[in-house]
């Protein structure tokens, strides 16, 4: 009966944390079902289990002295998925803006620094908030795409945005 229990731990654990591996397949919709030929473009994906992360975010967060609000955003996330691609361009990102504009993602705010560019967009119904897309461009072709999922509002953000812009 041990070993019963016991394999059967082992192939649950293996089982959860699968989705940690590290993939050179897209894992964001758009990429992982596009039909183009993204021309040279690397990519590198991973999925990032909330059980095991959350814990590590926040002692991350607590550490570099970030406020709380910040910490209990982290809390509000259910799943992260972060796409990084190499010898992106422009047109890439113009096909995912349009993308995003057809499945009802507002853009909320674009901030240029440095030569690099980082968009944040929201899917919302009312005032909540159940996905969030944050793209960061470089200027050397290279793209981080994440994307949150949780159930946010837009006080939680604002509070979060706030107190992270008077620090």
């Amino acid at each position: 009966m041990k070993i019963l229990i016991k394999t059967f731990l082992i192939v649950w654990a293996i089982g959860m944390l699968q989705s940690c591996i590290v993939s050179e397949k897209p894992n964001i919709d758009f990429f992982a079902n596009s039909k183009q030929d993204f021309k040279g473009a690397k990519f590198m994906s991973v999925n990032v289990p909330m059980f095991l992360a959350k814990s590590y975010i926040k002692k991350a967060l607590r550490e570099e002295g970030e406020s709380e609000e910040t910490i209990k955003l982290v809390k509000k996330a259910s799943k992260i998925k972060v796409l990084t691609v190499t010898n992106g361009n422009q047109d890439m990102l113009n096909d995912y803006a349009q993308y995003l504009s057809d499945n009802h993602y507002e853009d909320w705010a674009t901030i240029k620094h440095d030569g690099d560019n980082i968009n944040i967009r929201v899917k919302q119904n009312g005032d909540l908030i159940k996905n969030m897309l944050l793209t960061v461009a470089s200027k050397n072709k290279e793209l981080v795409f994440v994307d949150v999922k949780g159930n946010f509002t837009t006080e939680d953000i604002s509070k979060m945005i706030n107190s992270v812009s008077y620090k």
